[in-house]
C-alpha cells in the first residue's frame, strides 16, 4: 500500500503557524520535564522502586500458584501503593506542572499533524483512477461475525439495493467452496464481510483468480481493514468500494499453504488460545495456564529457528510472523502496518525467562527501545521456518490451529487486488502517525514553518 507523494505542496499560512506552534510546544514540554526531574528526583526514585516491585510481583503471580501467587499479589499492591504514596504523599508535589507537560505535548502532536497533513495528502485515494463497473459483484457474509454486524447493518438489503449479490454463510457451510462457486457463476468482484480469518480465505480465492477484492469490516477487531485505511465503524460505507473505489495491489502471506492477511503467532499466546475455555474466560484461562507455561517447572517451548544473523535459536516464548512488518516501538500507530506492499515477512521473536526480563522488557517498551532488550529479535525476510519435534500450536489471523512441523512461512508479493472506497483515508495509523520527537519530523516542521514544501 504505497504512500509515495508525487507532489510537494506549498504550506498554507495556517500550516506554517501550526508547524511553529508544534516546535515551540515541544521545546516547552521538554524544558518543563527536565526541570521537574531535577526538582523531584526523590519522588521519581521512590516511584520507580515501587513500580519495579509491582512488576516483579506481577511476574511471580502469573508464573506461580498457591502461596507464592498470594505473596506476589501482595507485592503488587504494595508496589503500587508505594508509587501512589511517592506521588501524592509528598506535600511539595504539585500536579499542575505535569498537566502542563501533557497539554504542551498534546498541542505539539496536534499542531504537527495539521502542519504536515500536506505531506500525507497525496496518499489519499480521492484522485485514484476510476475502477471498472462490475457486472456481477458478490459479497459473502458471516452473520455471526462481530456479534452479528451483518444483520445489525442489514447488509443483505444494502447489497441488493446496490446490485451486489449477497451470499450468507450458514452453519456447516464451507466458505472457500462458496467463494469458488461464486467465481464459477461469473463473479468479477468478490468481497467478504467478516473477521480477518474469513477475509484471508476469500482473499486467497480472489487472488487465485485475479479478481478485485472488497473488505467489509464486519468482524470484531478488523485489523486488516484498519491497516488498509478503512473506517472500521462504517460497515455499510465499505460497499462503495465496488463502484466508487480505488484499487491497490497488496501482499498476502502463507504458512504451510494457509494464507493469512495479518499475522501468525506461536508460543505462549498460541498455546493459550487453544484452550476451549479461552473465548469465554480469557483472563481466568490465561492465569490458570501461565504457571505451567512460564513457571519454574515449565518445559522450554520447542520452537527452533534461524535468527537474522544465521544463528540457530533453540526456543522463544513468543514468535510472531506478519504479512509485512508491524510498528512495534512507537506509541503512535503501534500494532499496525505502515504498508502491506513491501513483499516481506515481519518476524519478531521474544524470550522472557525471569521477572527481571519482564521488568526490563516493559521499561524498554515504554520508551520505544525494544531493540535494546537482549531477548528481542526483529527482522524482515521473504522466508522463515520454524522446526519442532511435535505438532505446533499456531494462531493464524486469530484462528487457533495445530500444524505439523516444519512451519514454512513465505510472502506472496502484490498478489491481491484490493478495492477500497474513495472516501476512505487509505492510511493505517502507522502510516498517518506524526512522531514529533524524531529528527526527521522536526526538520519537516522547520521547513513548513519557513514556508518550504516538505520534500516529496
Amino acid at each position: 500500500m504505497s504512500t509515495t507523494h508525487d507532489v510537494a505542496a506549498t504550506p498554507t499560512m495556517l500550516e506554517r503557524l501550526a508547524a511553529a506552534t508544534a516546535v515551540v510546544a515541544l521545546v516547552l514540554a521538554m524544558v518543563i520535564v527536565v526541570a521537574l526531574a531535577l526538582e523531584n528526583l526523590g519522588v521519581i526514585l521512590v516511584a520507580s522502586i515501587g513500580l519495579a516491585i509491582a512488576v516483579v510481583g506481577a511476574w511471580y503471580s502469573l508464573s506461580h500458584r498457591g502461596t507464592v501467587r498470594v505473596v506476589a499479589l501482595v507485592l503488587v499492591v504494595a508496589g503500587l501503593g508505594l508509587v501512589v504514596a511517592a506521588i501524592f504523599g509528598n506535600d511539595e508535589f504539585k500536579p499542575w506542572p505535569w498537566v502542563a507537560v501533557a497539554a504542551a505535548a498534546a498541542l505539539s502532536a496536534g499542531a504537527a499533524g495539521y502542519a504536515l497533513r500536506a505531506s500525507k495528502r497525496d496518499a489519499s485515494v480521492e484522485e485514484a483512477p476510476a475502477v471498472p463497473t462490475p457486472r456481477h459483484p458478490v459479497l459473502l457474509m458471516n452473520p455471526k461475525s462481530g456479534g452479528g454486524k451483518a444483520e445489525k447493518f442489514e447488509l443483505q438489503r444494502e447489497c441488493r439495493e446496490r446490485g451486489i449479490e449477497p451470499i450468507v454463510l450458514r452453519h456447516g457451510d464451507d466458505l472457500l467452496a462458496l467463494a469458488e462457486a461464486a467465481v464459477a457463476r461469473g463473479a468479477d468482484v468478490i468481497g467478504m464481510a467478516g473477521g480477518d480469518g474469513s477475509q484471508a480465505l476469500v482473499g486467497a480465492v480472489a487472488s487465485a483468480h485475479g479478481l478485485p477484492f472488497v473488505v467489509v469490516p464486519a468482524g470484531t477487531r478488523n485489523h486488516f481493514a484498519l491497516d488498509l485505511g478503512l473506517d472500521r465503524d462504517d460497515v455499510v460505507g465499505a460497499l462503495d468500494a465496488y463502484f466508487d473505489g480505488a484499487e491497490r495491489s497488496i501482499d498476502l502471506a502463507e504458512v504451510n499453504g494457509r494464507v493469512f492477511v495479518n499475522n501468525a503467532s506461536l508460543g505462549l499466546y498460541a498455546k493459550i488460545v487453544q484452550s476451549p475455555e479461552y473465548r469465554d474466560s480469557k483472563v481466568q484461562t490465561t492465569a490458570e495456564m501461565l504457571p505451567d507455561l512460564m513457571g519454574p517447572d515449565a518445559k522450554p517451548l520447542e520452537l527452533r529457528f534461524t535468527g537474522p544473523d544465521g544463528e540457530e535459536v533453540p526456543t522463544a516464548a513468543v514468535i510472531q510472523v506478519s504479512n509485512d512488518p508491524y510498528e512495534l516501538r512507537h506509541s503512535q500507530g503501534r500494532g499496525t502496518r505502515e504498508r502491506i506492499d513491501r513483499g516481506v515477512l515481519g518476524v519478531v521473536a521474544v524470550n522472557l525467562s525471569s521477572a527481571s526480563d519482564v521488568q526490563r522488557f516493559l521499561s524498554l517498551q515504554a520508551i520505544g527501545q525494544l531493540d535494546r532488550f537482549e531477548g528481542w529479535r526483529e527482522w524482515t525476510t521473504d522466508r522463515f521456518e520454524v522446526r519442532s519435534g511435535r505438532p505446533i500450536e499456531i494462531g493464524v489471523d486469530g484462528e487457533a490451529l495445530v500444524m505439523d512441523p516444519p512451519l514454512v512461512f513465505t510472502t506472496k508479493p502484490g498478489v491481491l487486488r484490493v478495492r477500497i472506497p474513495r472516501h476512505a483515508s487509505g492510511l493505517s495509523p502507522a502510516a498517518a502517525a506524526v512522531r514529533v520527537t524524531e529528527k526527521s519530523t522536526i526538520r519537516e516542521l522547520l521547513r513548513v514553518a519557513a514556508g518550504k514544501p516538505v520534500a516529496a
